[in-house]
């Protein structure tokens, strides 16, 4: 380990060299002023490229963490996300444009509204603090600024550190406020299966949000605090808090109704992002929904790999085979089947449907379109006629966002309403109006076909664009994310905007290191594709995010299952085998 004087040294010697000088900065410093080292693991080879990687590493005694905020690994992932985001603020406030490009940049992972785990900052065990960002390293044109980059660590990043990852720099009650609220959350959300619930919306959670590029809760005069009806009011008990009190959600066939504009896909928005903790002023700290809960939607043109649709769509023209379906162009309805069976064959155990978002064929067929089609004749097993069967058979519960449909009044087992955002239980009015006015339209009954199993082929995974590095082959596979909703992969792009519960773009890049990390198991032709898919979930829960990695970097979020299987099923090159 050098000291900060001689990277002091070094960045003078360099200045006014051409770029590449700022390789020999590479290595492990201690700060000034001795409370922390600094790691440069990866210098930059020009200043318009991704900027430097650094680490910085806090001791145990430095950090000086309660143990109260590291004693379990809640407490740690809660911890974690409270310093990256005072570090990020002080990225923000600190950081001064200096040179070309991206000089004087400093980046880091910048959480939004979800508490998740991340690799941008690790609060490893005993209380040491790992925090991982780039660093732009100050040019002008391709020219040394070797002094800016002294000004830059020494002044900038450093006073930056000193505000942030510190227990004695940061306020403790908003550290206390931080971790209460994932404590409260991941208790919630605890209590949902043995009391029968598949979500839960505390009473005074904001659920609008500012904008559909801004998460953050709507504010104003006009926002209506969410109050549950009295006749689906449960009190859940947390310690530390008593009873709170809000909405249950129960299991079974649920659907979502009311007028437009008056607040039903708002409400399921928050349902679906219930799957995660939230920081404290969200809105939604307190709306939980079951681990298991996915959402689905149609998504037109998608590539989809040999996925047993039977029990959604059988019988197409020219005999093409539903129970292994493959195409490179799905439909409305056929890229829906799919979604829901990668759902459930990951163990999805709720289902949450947008009526406007999904195909109209796939969801229901009426009673004037079966007089006039003949069942022969259409292919499509309405997800009407099976959504029931789901709950019954399946143990999968459904919440759906109706405006137009009644006929779901026949088949649901709860029926909420929403009227300028207030929420009120029409179950009962519903069935009375589904007496009233019979639907006319004929249920049809369909086996419940078994699922095959299916299997990862390795031929997937030839992604790599080869390049020639010195006399050998290089074939690590080039990652690049564009968003939360679109990945380039090697060779290969994949669109998956309609994986509506991906927040964040660490997710995504995690997601393609676990696909890179399926490519060099020995077994994965011979374990099936959910048993794969668990496996390096697994893996990456119980050896942390940067296992996946052979470098270490700062820009890995935590993932569920479910959003990989989405992912990997729209990887255009994705081939499988089924069982037969």
């Amino acid at each position: 380990m050098h000291d900060a004087s001689e990277l002091e040294d070094a960045l003078r010697r360099i200045d006014g060299r051409g770029y590449k000088a700022y390789k020999t900065i590479a290595g492990t410093y201690r700060s000034q002023c001795g409370k922390y080292q600094v790691c440069i693991d990866h210098v930059q080879g020009d200043p318009f490229a991704e900027p430097s990687r650094f680490r910085i590493l806090v001791g145990a005694s430095e950090a000086a963490l309660p143990s109260w905020a590291i004693d379990s690994r809640d407490a740690r992932t809660a911890t974690a996300d409270f310093l990256n985001r005072q570090l990020a603020g002080a990225f923000d406030r600190l950081e001064e444009h200096c040179g070309s490009g991206k000089s004087g940049a400093l980046v880091i992972q910048r959480p939004r509204q979800e508490v998740l785990e991340r690799t941008s900052l690790l609060i490893h065990a005993g209380g040491k603090v790992e925090a991982r960002f780039r660093v732009g390293l100050p040019a002008r044109g391709r020219t040394v600024l070797g002094r800016a980059a002294a000004s830059l660590i020494f002044n900038t990043m450093d006073r930056a550190i000193a505000e942030s990852l510190f227990f004695s720099s940061i306020d403790e009650a908003d550290l206390r406020q931080h971790a209460d609220s994932l404590h409260t959350s991941i208790a919630l959300r605890h209590q949902l299966k043995a009391q029968g619930l598949v979500a839960f919306v505390a009473d005074g959670a904001v659920l609008p949000r500012r904008s559909g590029v801004d998460s953050r809760a709507a504010s104003g005069g006009d926002v209506v605090a969410f109050k549950s009806p009295s006749s689906m009011r449960v009190d859940l008990v947390v310690e530390g808090h008593g009873p709170i009190s809000g909405m249950g959600i129960p299991r079974g066939v649920n659907l979502i109704v009311g007028g437009g504009y008056h607040g039903k896909s708002t409400l399921l928005a928050a349902l679906e992002s219930g799957v995660y903790d939230h920081i404290p002023g969200d809105g939604r700290e307190r709306v939980v929904a079951v681990d298991g809960a996915v959402k689905i939607r149609a998504d037109d043109g998608r590539a989809v790999a040999g996925v047993d649709i039977r029990n959604f769509i059988n019988g197409l023209p020219g005999g093409q085979n539903t129970g292994c379906f493959s195409t490179a162009n799905a439909s409305g309805s056929t890229s829906q089947a799919a979604a829901i069976v990668e759902a459930l064959e990951v163990g999805a155990t709720c289902l949450l449907l947008d009526e406007d978002t999904c195909a109209t064929n796939f969801m229901i067929r009426d009673a004037r379109m079966q007089r006039l089609i003949s069942c022969d004749d259409e292919p499509i097993r309405p997800f009407i006629d099976r959504v029931g069967q789901l709950c019954r058979d399946q143990g999968v519960s459904t919440v759906i966002v109706v405006g137009g449909a009644g006929d779901y009044f026949d088949v649901a087992d709860t029926v909420v309403g929403m009227r300028a955002y207030r929420p009120q239980e029409l179950t009962a009015q519903a069935r009375e109006v589904a007496n009233q006015i019979p639907s006319l339209r004929r249920e049809q009954e369909f086996q419940w076909c078994g699922q095959k199993a299916r299997h990862i082929c390795r031929e997937t995974f030839q992604l790599a664009k080869h390049r020639r590095r010195g006399r050998g082959i290089d074939e690590r596979i080039k990652i690049q994310v564009r968003g939360s909703d679109r990945l380039a992969i090697g060779s290969e792009e994949i669109v998956f905007s309609a994986v509506e519960q991906v927040v964040e773009a660490g997710q995504v890049r995690a997601m393609a290191e676990a696909m890179v990390w399926l490519k060099g198991c020995s077994d994965l032709e011979e374990r099936t594709l959910p048993e794969m898919l668990a496996e390096v979930v697994s893996v990456a829960k119980a050896d942390g995010l940067s296992c996946l990695q052979r470098q270490p970097t700062g820009d890995l979020a935590a993932f569920r299952v479910y959003e990989l299987a989405g992912l990997l099923g729209r990887l255009r090159t994705l081939k499988i085998r089924s069982a037969t």
